[in-house]
């Protein structure tokens, strides 16, 4: 489903520089210090696009808080309470979720989950973050449940695009799921904070150039849309206080040019009308994802071609004229994906801010990814801990590593668990994100007895079908 990507900026020297954004983490008790001063209370400004600069030297990292659905309580309300919590524990941060104080009636009756985010660039530099050196950026967020709504067609066959409103139930965990690189999906972040700040403060377009648009690129199965909504979704939650409303126009490429053909101009106006009247509401925050566009290329080519009509000439060139109209507007964001890096239109790779490869996974996120699937796996019960002990603990990769040298300190299961994990992960080179997430529900299907799953004999078996499944790929 994921995997990681290298990502290169445009060199143009006209681009702009990103500026930090929040981190975020969950909570672990610290080590033994004296904090010099307990850190602040107030809370992010709502007329803020980037987040506030933490005072001195204080880290800003991003704490989300969900809501539960028949929560009342105000988010402002909310926001004051999980920050007096967190001023009161003497924590560290890192990525994961805060447990909420049983004795909080407060925090209880409204919250169903506190999470800390994107530390892991700071983890990966061995620093730990103490409360002391910490500023709390907390915010409080409520899933919309409605689904997506569709755009019909004027036939009433097929929808235009899918209509999403921001955080998406659909979404929840998506960000969390998807493995990449250290400092990949902090990036992103980074310069969609930038694309926003610049356009809110007025930078002369003449002067800076930036268009925010994203361009992911790179073989299927990697994660490229899931990573878009995703980051849909983060941004969503981190703007909440600037943006009252989000929103996610799915666009299929592939799907909208089988129809224009024949009423192009119609048809792209209608879509840009609808996305135009969409961010003419200064507090809404929209975001335009267009899946496959290297179908632009592949219809002005054929057209040129004399293979298509001339008429997908005119398309193609009406679909950019609009996407640079929406570059006057702060509140909108294009992010695009493509399967065929050779195709995209050379005029639509220069007009985007980031160009991204997303790849297969590498050694690291592979073992990650079947890691949180055999952890899944343990949490419902499908697999059972050799001789009926506990739940185990299969080691993360930077700590698997670690625990190579000095094996003795290491539960022996555990460390026989994480050694066949990682096994099977050597194995899988080459396979995409999504085909590795496949792979534990196919090893489950080739056990002798599926409704009592033995741990080592489930990894020996995931290690086999890894086997069977590269040769078949391979053909």
């Amino acid at each position: 489903m994921s995997a990681p990507m290298e990502i290169s900026f445009d060199p143009h020297p006209s681009h702009p520089a990103l500026p930090a954004f929040p981190s975020s983490p969950p909570l672990e008790p610290a080590a033994a210090a004296t904090p010099p001063a307990a850190p602040s209370s107030s809370q992010p400004t709502a007329e803020a696009v980037a987040a506030p600069t933490p005072p001195d030297d204080k880290v800003l990292v991003s704490v989300e808080v969900l809501l539960h659905a028949s929560s009342t309580a105000r988010a402002e309300d909310v926001r004051a309470a999980v920050e007096r919590m967190l001023e009161s524990r003497s924590l560290s941060y890192v990525d994961g979720p805060v447990q909420i104080p049983p004795d909080n009636s407060f925090l209880v009756e409204h919250v169903k989950r506190i999470q800390i985010c994107d530390t892991d660039e700071l983890i990966e530099n061995h620093k730990i973050l103490l409360f002391w050196q910490v500023k709390p950026d907390v915010h409080v967020f409520r899933l919309n449940e409605d689904g997506p709504g569709e755009e019909p067609s004027e036939d009433d066959t097929l929808s235009s695009f899918d209509e999403w409103a921001l955080p998406a139930k659909e979404f929840d965990g998506l960000w969390e799921s998807l493995l990449y690189e250290v400092g990949l999906k902090q990036r992103l972040l980074r310069y969609a904070a930038s694309a926003l700040l610049f356009t809110e403060r007025g930078v002369d377009p003449c002067l800076v150039s930036w268009n925010r648009i994203v361009l992911l690129h790179g073989p299927p199965g990697t994660g490229k849309t899931s990573l878009c909504k995703a980051l849909a979704q983060k941004l969503s939650i981190r703007f909440n206080s600037r943006y009252s409303m989000c929103q996610l126009i799915e666009v299929n490429a592939h799907s909208l040019f089988s129809k224009w053909f024949s009423e192009s101009g119609k048809l792209v106006a209608k879509l840009f009308q609808k996305i135009q009247e969409m961010v003419e509401e200064e507090s809404n925050l929209v975001f335009v994802l267009i899946d496959e566009v290297e179908s632009l290329a592949a219809a002005r080519q054929a057209a040129i071609s004399g293979s298509e009509p001339s008429d997908s000439i005119r398309v193609v060139n009406a679909l950019l004229t609009q996407m640079d109209k929406l570059k006057a507007w702060p509140n909108v964001i294009i992010l695009t994906t493509s399967n065929i890096t050779t195709a995209i239109d050379i005029a639509f790779v220069d007009r985007a801010d980031i160009k991204a490869y997303v790849g297969p996974p590498t050694l690291q996120a592979r073992y990650e990814i079947l890691r949180s699937c055999i952890d899944e796996l343990f949490r419902v019960g499908i697999l059972k801990y050799p001789q009926g002990g506990d739940l185990p603990c299969i080691l993360s990769y930077s700590t698997l590593k670690e625990k190579l040298h000095c094996p003795e300190a290491t539960e022996p299961h555990t460390l026989h668990l994480s050694k066949l994990l990682h096994e099977g992960a050597e194995l899988c080179d080459g396979l995409s994100g999504r085909s590795l997430r496949k792979l534990p529900f196919l090893a489950h299907a080739s056990v002798p007895n599926p409704s009592c799953c033995d741990a080592t004999s489930f990894m020996h078996t995931l290690i086999q079908t890894a086997r069977r499944e590269l040769l078949e790929s391979r053909g």
